[in-house]
């Protein structure tokens, strides 16, 4: 007996010792793999990449992979490193709308440029206004007697509006154009919190503030439906008289396919490539092999045969771009995307410390006369976008000039900011308005009594209770939150009455959470013109008095030594690594848990929100 227990207790020991130095080992290789990855860093940073070569009749791919954003977040390089070795390609990565029209633009007037070809395969997420700039730049490069191809296997609506801008429209002979119309939908949750005993205590004015509905119905209510439906009608039609006048069709031609798809396809026999081709929404039908054949045609020949091509990436590092070089630059042009949170916030959510340092630091800059504001954002904090809309007035009160130029969506919070500027822009098919506030608090006391589980205490005074989740919420606490609500309600429609010139009663009839596409808040006065981010830098340059000779460039929140390092160190990287290769895993996670992620960080000091989930949705998920 004592040697079989010896025996045991031997196998446990050695066991431990194997475990030991298996968590040694693996602690060691991470920490040399560390020293070298930083090495590696350094060496990158120092060592200049070569740059590309660009020749004579040269091919440009214009390579939209991803989402289209305004500003990107902060990506982990070393995560790069990861995904190369596992061969992980990345649909969730970023592309910036500056890259896309400096490439396009700058590609227009390069004579090594014959021809620019558009790749959007995995382009993930995209805004009607982006659309639109990138549109006009694609129209201006064919005035430059270039040609611009559009080829895909299967087109998408939003990649289909590109499309329409092209030369020519190629299509693989087994694929489609799925145009299907916009349209909005939602998951209701009220009878399933019910079940789970969860009691959301809703604090809100106005009848047309939808995003707390999914937690209060079981459907949408008219009022949301009513809205929904006049934006939605307005963004399609300007979506499809676009695609109609590119391509030379009827003014219906787009209604008629979707609305009758099905006889439609029955005259082809379910073909759905010859389908468009005989509604004339692509130009020819070509399998890969025949699409690498034509393109070959269309510039110089490399050594292997194949027609020379360089990808945008690479392109982008051939000259400078724009709103990039502070020397001689008087106007600052200022970025603002993402959710309004309190505080310091990373580069894709507007932080409200963040955002006010970084237009302080314009208001002291002797140099810049005027400031463009670029806004992309659905709302979030109220107590974030008036520490922003402060800093906006600080800066008004040292006399410079204050332009916005709202991109997909300016609304609720995102306008509570953009209410202060001496000037306001919105393409036609920004998402804006949305004046109006609300709070939500769950509680779960119902949730934990069905397990058996009670809540119990004394305190000194009626809510001395506070908030929290495993008890209600006392009447008083009730009555005091829903009084805060209304007072920033009242203090949003002041705000908006004050920075827009208008009348209280007016802005109410205004408001309520009431969302406008940009046509429609440039006839009610919310916005003064429509038009683009150049638009915007020109108007603030007049207003600044400095219209004869202006230069705008970027001003950043200042990187830290550590962001400064990943920065050099991702920049090396991205021009050693294949193209697909470009973003982080953990961008990747993020984007597939970002819904509940926005949930869990609204976090305003007094619990009082001004978001428009609706806008967000409208300006990007109602187009694909």
């Amino acid at each position: 007996m004592k040697k079989l227990l010896k025996f045991i207790f031997n196998i446990f020991k050695w066991a431990g010792k194997s475990v030991t130095i298996l968590r040694n080992l693996i602690i060691n290789l991470v920490f040399f793999g560390s020293i070298i990855i930083l090495a590696a860093a350094l060496m990158l940073s120092t060592k200049k990449v070569q740059e590309p070569v660009l020749t004579a009749n040269t091919g440009l791919i214009l390579s939209l992979a991803g989402q289209v954003v305004e500003e990107k977040e902060n990506i982990d390089p070393f995560n790069d490193l990861f995904n190369e070795a596992m061969g992980v390609e990345n649909p969730y990565q970023e592309i910036l709308l500056q890259d896309i029209l400096d490439a396009v633009n700058h590609a227009a007037i390069d004579s090594n440029i014959s021809y620019l070809l558009l790749d959007m395969e995995r382009l993930n997420g995209i805004g009607l206004p982006q659309m639109e700039a990138i549109g006009q730049a694609l129209d201006n490069f064919k005035k430059s007697g270039k040609k611009v191809l559009a080829a895909e296997d299967y087109y998408r609506q939003d990649q289909y509006y590109l499309a329409s801008y092209a030369s020519e429209i190629i299509l693989n002979p087994m694929g489609k154009v799925d145009l299907h119309g916009f349209g909005l939908y939602r998951l209701y949750f009220r009878e399933a919190l019910d079940r789970l005993k969860v009691n959301y205590h809703i604090f809100r004015v106005g009848t047309h503030k939808s995003a707390i509905e999914p937690l209060i119905r079981d459907d949408m209510s008219p009022e949301d439906k009513e809205q929904n439906n006049r934006l939605l009608a307005a963004l399609w039609s300007d979506y499809t008289a676009k695609i109609t006048s590119m391509r030379r069709l009827a003014a219906d031609a787009l209604d008629d396919y979707a609305n009758h798809l099905p006889e439609n396809l029955a005259q082809t026999g379910g073909d759905t490539a010859r389908l468009a081709l005989d509604k004339g929404l692509v130009d020819k039908l070509m399998t890969r092999v025949e699409l690498e054949k034509y393109l070959n045609t269309l510039s110089e020949r490399d050594e292997k045969g194949r027609g020379k091509t360089i990808k945008m990436k690479k392109y982008l590092t051939t000259f400078t771009r724009k709103y990039t070089e502070k020397e001689n630059s008087n106007i600052g042009l200022i970025v603002a995307q993402g959710m309004i949170l309190p505080g310091e916030q990373p580069p894709g959510t507007i932080g409200g410390d963040t955002l006010a340092k970084t237009i302080r630091k314009a208001r002291q800059d002797k140099a810049i006369k005027a400031v463009v504001l670029r806004i992309d954002s659905g709302g979030g904090s109220a107590f974030a976008s008036e520490i922003i809309r402060q800093e906006l007035l600080a800066l008004k009160d040292a006399g410079k000039k204050v332009v916005v130029s709202m991109g997909n969506t300016a609304a609720s919070g995102g306008y509570w900011i953009a209410s202060a500027a001496d000037e306001i822009w919105a393409s036609p098919t920004t998402i804006t308005g949305s004046i109006g506030i609300f709070g939500a608090i769950p509680t779960f006391e119902g949730s934990l009594a069905s397990l058996g589980v009670y809540g119990d205490g004394v305190g000194t005074t009626a809510i001395s209770s506070g908030i929290g989740i495993t008890r209600p919420l006392s009447d008083e606490l009730e009555k005091t939150i829903q009084l805060s609500v209304e007072h920033g309600y009242n203090t949003f429609i002041d705000i908006v009455a004050e920075g827009r010139n208008m009348p209280p009663e007016r802005v109410e009839e205004l408001a309520g959470g009431r969302i406008y596409d940009g046509v429609q808040a440039k006839q009610l006065g919310l916005v003064d013109y429509n038009g683009g981010l150049e638009d915007a830098v020109r108007s603030a340059a007049k207003l600044a008095g400095i219209e004869k000779k202006y230069k705008a460039v970027y001003i950043r929140k200042p990187l830290t030594m550590k962001e400064k390092i990943l920065q050099q160190f991702s920049s090396s990287l991205a021009a050693l690594l294949p193209e697909r290769h470009s973003d982080s895993v953990l961008s990747l996670i993020h984007r597939a848990i970002a819904p509940a992620r926005e949930v869990l960080l609204l976090k305003d000091p007094h619990g009082v929100y001004a978001r428009s989930l609706a806008a967000d949705e409208l300006a990007r998920g109602a187009i694909r």
